[in-house]
């Protein structure tokens, strides 16, 4: 039996850079942190040689050209996998539309898993390439490469995303003590509303084909990527809000479904209530906000909200093989 755990992750600046439309052109720039939420994916030797997945639903199939689930099939193909395994997933968050890179996570941590399955080990760069060449290219899921590359490095990181394809992963160095202030600073709450980030992501890689103001707007969310970090390594944390906040807004007028009238109305609510900054996690339209807030401002945005807030750390791991027994496979 192998177990493999890999993190989710929320991004501060720099998102939707890292589709191919735009850093192709221009190279992109996100500045995120893996977090203690995770995927989990278990796989066992099947003892007749098909292959069963629980999920969401359950499959057992004999083939695995006749898996339904995208992203297992393709990682079948591209690891050459015939058959004969049980794979099961747990997740510590709903798994789908939230913003915090949950698909991405399962596409790491599957390719970690069944990597390990047939002793093989596989590097954070090479897990990150991997589970985008299974997302972007074999599936043609219309998303970029942030989420990958978060899930499998893990930590605090600046990440480039360079035209000619090559991601370089640089961890944002700062004092202990201010990371710590960091993560009390953030609030992280759950909207109850789920998305497919697909459309979201697509119709942001048509706007930066065609409109220069568009493109334009993504590269200001690329330079705050370089001042966050900057302001960070100096160990201030005194404009981390207000360059949330001015990426929130450059993002809102990237695409019309990034933002909705719920979502502007509890970000404005939050910002009366003493947040200096926040944005919705991932493509948009749901899922995960967060804030940034001193703390003696956390309760009355709690009350001001009225959603669920979710308690998280920074995490400093990427995915790992948390059980690895060969003998039972």
């Amino acid at each position: 039996m192998i177990i493999s755990r890999t993190p989710l992750r929320m991004s501060f600046v720099g998102g939707g850079s890292d589709i191919p439309a735009f850093y192709r052109e221009y190279g992109g720039a996100v500045l995120s942190t893996a977090i203690d939420k995770y995927v989990y994916v278990n796989i066992n030797r099947k003892f007749d040689g098909g292959i069963r997945l629980a999920y969401s639903k359950t499959e057992e199939v004999d083939d695995r050209a006749k898996i339904e689930h995208r992203l297992v099939r393709a990682t079948f193909e591209l690891l050459d996998i015939a058959g004969g395994l049980e794979i099961t997933t747990i997740a510590d968050i709903p798994s789908r539309g939230t913003g915090l890179g949950s698909s991405s996570s399962f596409t790491v941590g599957l390719i970690n898993a069944i990597s390990a399955y047939i002793g093989r080990y596989v590097s954070p760069a090479e897990l990150g390439e991997q589970s985008c060449k299974v997302e972007i290219e074999l599936c043609g899921e219309p998303i970029g490469k942030q989420d990958q590359y978060a899930a499998a490095f893990g930590g605090f990181n600046l990440i480039r995303f360079n035209p000619d394809e090559s991601v370089q992963v640089s961890p944002v160095i700062m004092r202990h003590e201010l990371r710590a202030q960091l993560q009390r600073n953030i609030l992280l709450f759950y909207t109850g509303i789920t998305r497919s980030a697909s459309s979201i992501l697509q119709s942001q890689s048509d706007a930066m084909k065609s409109d220069r103001i568009k493109r334009e707007t993504q590269q200001r969310m690329v330079q705050l990527t370089f001042e966050l970090q900057r302001e960070l390594q100096a160990g201030n944390l005194e404009n981390f809000g207000a360059i949330l906040d001015e990426n929130w807004r450059l993002k809102k007028s990237l695409a019309t479904d990034i933002s909705n009238q719920n979502i502007d109305d509890w970000y404005e609510c939050a910002r009366k209530a003493g947040a200096r900054g926040g944005k919705i996690l991932g493509a948009g339209s749901g899922g995960f906000l967060l804030f940034y807030a001193e703390e003696e401002h956390h309760l009355a945005i709690e009350k001001a909200l009225q959603l669920r807030r979710v308690n998280f750390s920074f995490e400093p791991l990427g995915s790992q093989i948390i059980f690895y027994n060969p003998t039972s496979t």
